[in-house]
């Protein structure tokens, strides 16, 4: 039966609108409806298995059937279901948590603010930022530096920081006060001949001249992910934090470390900011800190931002952001009780663990003929496709050869996302040696059953 002939997908194309979905496809194509979940593996409506090798959407770290984190849910809701932390209020489990949180944290951090997803958080971050220069007097520094092929929310701030040209379009975005910096791809943007730390030596330069042709008192922060999670799981090149944070720190730039995706031992370390030697001011989180059972994020700002904010919100008399869900119970006992499970069951070893196996299998693919680049650290990677491996010339964006992988690994029973024609894989956490195999088996057949397909887009462009 066709996915768009089954009652439910029948009522989805009449009722739900998609994110990040073309619409007019959808209204033929119609969804996969999942319906059951149970470790790494989620089944269809009509029983079909799948291996979910993107977590969700880089999230559900602790798969997809934790019991523990089920009956914190249902005892808080039978607890305390709402609460809320406005006008002096607070309540316990909120405490605790952002008590646990700062003392996991790599670097010295002060206080934890929770939102409900990463946009949020990361959206928070913008208003912080702004909140702390004018608190001290620097009414003009208020630009915000982010990267091409960055990834930092939706809302109208942090799509605006997203650096995805489809983010922008017709929704008229960029807001003002947003700039792009070069993004560290060294496979797409280093020069022939150049090594990493050269590259990385070039773009910290570019960033300097960048700063000084904006104007360093206008400047206020630069915001990054360890790993540039959907724009293609873009890893650093060698030396490249170590020399950018150089440059902030000369023009008293803040730094923001974007751990929605990173955060909780994705990259071998609890956090990418540990893995890459990162010292921020502002840290976001999301997705993991709940192991995506429940909505929750959480900026958190060091104390010299902290110091601002009191004295800030004393002269205006509140510091007057918030949402309704902020603190809300519920998340908050499910992120408390994800915590401790990473904790007891030493989820950063595991990852650790298992890495090299998940590296490994996915670097054989590198001798493919329409394989480009490999790349990844810890439990994230990438698979990028090319029309030429020689000249690393890509294939025409509208050709949409990443879907056309994607489609075939969800016929065999494989879950991946296309970043356009990267094939990105981010399995949950609790993954086993042998599940990794069977993750890169199934790919391994899909990529097969694709290539003949694939050599008649290469042979018409």
């Amino acid at each position: 039966m066709d996915s768009h002939t089954t009652p439910l997908a029948r009522r989805d194309i009449a009722s739900v609108l998609h994110p990040y979905t073309n619409l007019r496809r959808h209204e033929s194509q119609g969804p996969l409806v999942i319906t059951r979940g149970d470790g790494i593996r989620v089944w269809d409506e009509a029983g079909r298995e799948y291996i979910e090798a993107l977590a969700g959407l880089w999230c559900v770290s602790l798969g997809f059937s934790e019991p523990r984190l089920v009956d914190a849910a249902a005892r808080q809701m039978a607890k305390l279901p709402f609460y809320h932390s406005f006008a002096h209020k607070s309540h316990d489990v909120a405490i605790d948590l952002a008590d646990r949180l700062l003392k996991l944290l790599p670097v010295p951090m002060s206080k934890v603010f929770f939102n409900n997803s990463g946009s949020e958080a990361n959206d928070t971050a913008v208003k912080m930022v702004w909140y702390y220069r004018n608190a001290l007097g620097q009414h003009r520094k208020k630009k915000i530096l982010s990267r091409v092929r960055g990834y930092h929310g939706v809302t109208v701030a942090t799509a605006s920081l997203t650096g995805l040209p489809d983010n922008h379009r017709d929704f008229d975005l960029p807001i003002a006060n947003v700039r792009h910096a070069d993004c560290p791809h060294f496979y797409r943007y280093g020069k022939p001949g150049e090594s990493e730390e050269a590259f990385a030596s070039r773009l910290a330069e570019s960033l300097e001249a960048q700063i000084l042709r904006e104007d360093p008192d206008t400047v206020a922060a630069f915001i990054a992910e360890p790993v540039q999670g959907a724009g293609g799981v873009i890893v650093p090149p060698r030396t490249y934090f170590e020399k950018i944070q150089a440059v902030l720190r000369k023009y008293d730039v803040l730094l923001i470390a974007d751990e929605v995706i990173c955060g909780f031992g994705r990259t071998g370390k609890m956090f990418g900011t540990e893995t890459f030697g990162l010292e921020p001011d502002i840290m976001t989180m999301a997705k993991a800190l709940s192991s995506g059972y429940a909505p929750i994020s959480a900026t958190v700002v060091n104390e010299k931002l902290y110091q601002a904010f009191l004295s800030e919100s004393d002269r205006i008399g509140v510091f007057a952001h918030g949402y309704t869900y902020s603190n809300h119970p519920v998340p908050a006992a499910v992120a408390l009780e994800t915590l401790k499970i990473y904790e007891e069951r030493r989820i950063v070893d595991h990852v650790n663990d298992v890495a090299a196996d998940f590296q490994a299998r996915l670097r054989s693919f590198r001798d493919h003929p329409f394989v480009g680049e490999v790349r990844g650290v810890g439990l994230i990677g990438a698979i990028e496709l090319v029309r030429d491996r020689d000249s690393r010339a890509p294939f025409d964006r509208g050709l949409g050869v990443g879907a056309v992988i994607a489609r075939a690994a969800q016929a065999r029973g494989l879950i991946v996302r296309a970043l356009g024609d990267t094939i990105a894989f981010c399995p949950p956490l609790v993954i086993t040696r042998d599940e990794v195999r069977e993750v890169f088996d199934r790919f391994g057949a899909a990529l097969a059953d694709s290539a003949d397909e694939i050599a008649r887009i290469a042979a018409a462009a």
